[in-house]
């Protein structure tokens, strides 16, 4: 028995450019923001920012707001401000090369639905994978809620494994030497912040009320270093138009990658956005205002994890023992230049061909490069 696998050459004929709008704005009395991005071809791995655009949101009272360029496409509202219900909102954008684009009116219809609870359990998901699941309750008695989608922001603390107190540095003095110094850059305790990048919905539409109950919005496998101390995540459900709901339905659907190389192929997803020049230009998003309510939930690994181990770091930090320097020149130094490695300890008896030197990739011994050693100000032990 044979069998072979035929490589699949993608290639994409008359790409075109489209604009992305990302924009919900909230019930939250803040700088509400909206985010711009082009659609980019298959081999590339990141969509390009959309920068020096102007934005303005216009309601139905005569009020206008500004957004500013932060960059990376984002766009702050230049004033704080939060969607009243009953209210119509309308998004307009000029991009830097002049091209215009707006959405249709867009109402906020249904106040805050809160979220009861977001509880967290040990759990063997239908993959038989163990890990953690995060849960959501909530409940609208009015029954006027029904579609909701959710995303989350996630916070750990991280412990570097090989962070020491003293590191490497070249030598003042030239060659390929290296000397030892206190260390005062790299970081041993941090907490990195990642948000969710998934479309996660549920409807209660097909339900006795509207109530939202157990609905899992994240699942992290126990062998995912993020829970290996303490972990948090915030999480916020938005209460969506039966419009939004299917849209985000329909792309998540399409976005899917059992759906990437199917038979059928499906046209232009459409939302509620549009060139105002070019009827026929395609533009890619949805203009949505919704309610909002988020909870933060913390938890330890030992909690529901004790006297197990821990899950294995970001990285294998299996150290290295470079030479100083071989016939072809620098071999330690210019590593350690480079911020690639850290140093991690002394190699006691050097076998041939190894230096005096243990090294490790910089994430091992300074955890600064997932994020951020300031604690944050909503952190609780």
């Amino acid at each position: 028995m044979t069998s072979c696998i035929e490589p699949f050459d993608a290639s994409y004929a008359d790409f075109e450019s489209a604009l992305v709008i990302d924009a919900v704005l909230t019930n939250e009395m803040k700088q509400q923001h909206i985010v711009l991005s082009r659609t980019y071809e298959f081999e590339e791995e990141v969509p390009s920012a959309e920068s020096n655009a102007t934005i303005t949101v216009m309601d139905s009272n005569g009020n206008q707001y500004a957004f500013s360029d932060t960059g990376n496409g984002m766009y702050l509202s230049d004033q704080a401000f939060a969607a009243e219900l009953g209210v119509e909102y309308q998004l307009f954008i000029t991009t830097r090369d002049g091209r215009s684009y707006g959405s249709d009116p867009v109402p906020l219809t249904t106040g805050t639905t809160t979220i009861d609870q977001i509880t967290v359990n040990r759990i063997t998901n239908d993959f038989g994978e163990d890990g953690m699941a995060i849960f959501v309750d909530s409940f609208d008695p009015s029954g006027n809620s029904v579609n909701y989608r959710y995303d989350y922001e996630e916070t750990f603390r991280v412990i570097a494994p090989d962070w020491n107190q003293t590191i490497l540095v070249g030598d003042p003095q030239g060659g390929c030497n290296v000397v030892e110094e206190p260390n005062r850059i790299y970081e041993r305790v941090c907490y990195p912040t990642v948000n969710s990048n998934r479309i996660i919905q549920t409807t209660t539409k097909d339900f006795d009320e509207d109530r939202v109950a157990n609905f899992m919005v994240r699942f992290i496998d126990r062998s995912n270093y993020i829970i290996s101390y303490r972990y948090s995540i915030l999480v916020r459900q938005y209460v969506q138009s039966i419009g939004a709901y299917t849209f985000y339905r329909t792309l998540g659907d399409l976005s899917s990658s059992e759906n990437l190389f199917s038979q059928i192929q499906t046209g232009f997803l459409q939302g509620n956005v549009f060139s105002t020049d070019n009827q026929n230009e395609q533009v890619l998003g949805y203009f949505d205002v919704a309610s909002v309510d988020e909870k933060r939930i913390f938890f330890n690994y030992s909690d529901f994890y004790p006297d197990e181990p821990l899950p294995p770091y970001v990285q294998d930090c299996r150290p290295s023992t470079p030479v100083i320097a071989n016939p072809g020149g620098c071999v330690l130094r210019p590593i350690l230049e480079s911020g690639t490695a850290v140093f991690v300890g002394d190699n006691a008896s050097p076998a041939d061909g190894e230096g005096p030197y243990l090294i490790a990739p910089i994430v091992c011994g300074d955890c600064s490069v997932l994020g951020t050693a300031e604690v944050p100000e909503f952190w609780t032990e």
